[in-house]
């Protein structure tokens, strides 16, 4: 992909060819710049400085949805950190990346645990001054039981395991006004709302796709809080469409053919393409608001439930206390501001 837009809170947008080769909000065009290691090591993330590069952090990126998405954006200028719990896995993505000219690196990550999800999110800010783009992309579906951390498992990983790992790279995405994408999708108009008390209970469906649209319901509630309590950083969510990728893996392996035939699934390189529409969408230039939701790279009203601030502000307040409850370090500071529109 040799065009890169990032549209910044209150900013207008630009390819990264057509910038001035100085410092623009935390990144330059081209790779020139100083470029600082401690460890040289192209897996690592330890003290790096790459202000010359536009910065962009995927979580589950070494296969589906989110390599398909890594693999559009990679160009020079371009640092990609992929965000998995497989190195091994993520090997093969990096020298693809490196390959189209982009900056690859591996950050480990397991969603499931909320203390590492966030130790992990903390180490990455400690070396870094900012953040362009934070990608929540990671999930499964069709999967049930408990998180490391005792939480139902779509629930755990899908939503809490990435607000975990956002709320300490919020002050880097702040200092470059940066942009969050969160990969919902269109089960969450399945889910009426959030039952809290069964949030710390096993997947009741024998399916878990009940459990799973909750999950997504949750994603847009999350968007819509980052919203109202961080307007310097843009948010959004998608549906990136019916992609026959390995959110899927733990449907039982007979069933996954008829589940792609049933649901007329497309490539992940497709939700690729959703997910970059989401990164570079700008508002309207009327002045509206960026829609909080694209179904197939289209805006569209979430559901009602997605649309209730007072359900997205208690989601909010109980995923706090979930993970205070398991972080060794504070985690960044959340005052409530008023709204204000993103761009």
């Amino acid at each position: 992909m040799s065009n890169i837009h990032v549209t910044r809170a209150g900013s207008g947008t630009e390819p990264l060819e057509n910038q001035p080769n100085k410092t623009r909000r935390g990144y330059h065009a081209g790779i020139s710049g100083t470029r600082r290691h401690a460890l040289t090591d192209r897996q690592s993330i330890l003290y790096v400085d790459d202000s010359s590069m536009n910065t962009i952090l995927i979580t589950g990126a070494n296969t589906g949805i989110g390599r398909a998405c890594a693999e559009q954006l990679a160009a020079p200028g371009v640092r990609l950190i992929l965000a998995c719990r497989s190195r091994e896995r993520t090997q093969p993505v990096l020298a693809e990346l490196e390959r189209r000219g982009a900056v690859a690196e591996f950050l480990p990550l397991d969603l499931g645990d909320l203390a590492g999800a966030a130790a992990a999110a903390k180490s990455f800010a400690r070396a870094n001054r900012s953040l362009d783009v934070l990608i929540n992309n990671a999930g499964l579906a069709g999967a049930r039981g408990l998180t490391s951390a005792g939480y139902e498992l779509a629930f755990g990983t899908n939503h809490l395991g990435h607000f975990a790992f956002t709320l300490p790279l919020l002050p880097l995405l702040e200092a470059a006004r940066g942009r969050i994408v969160n990969v919902s999708s269109g089960s969450h108009y399945r889910a009426p709302g959030i039952n809290f008390e069964q949030l710390r209970t096993p997947t009741r469906t024998k399916t878990g796709l009940d459990e799973y649209g909750v999950s997504k319901l949750c994603n847009i509630l999350f968007t819509a809080e980052l919203r109202r309590r961080h307007p310097q950083i843009t948010a959004v969510s998608l549906h990136p469409g019916r992609i026959a990728s390995d959110v899927w893996r733990n449907v039982p392996a007979f069933f996954r053919p008829v589940l792609r035939w049933a649901l007329r699934m497309e490539s992940v390189h497709a939700g690729g393409a959703a997910v970059v529409h989401a990164l570079q969408a700008q508002a309207p230039k009327d002045g509206g608001e960026l829609p909080l939701y694209f179904h197939v790279q289209q805006p569209r009203p979430p559901s009602r439930a997605a649309q209730r601030e007072e359900l997205a502000a208690e989601l909010w307040r109980y995923s706090m206390d979930a993970v205070s409850d398991r972080s060794e370090a504070p985690l960044a500071s959340e005052p409530l501001r008023p709204h204000a529109a993103t761009t």
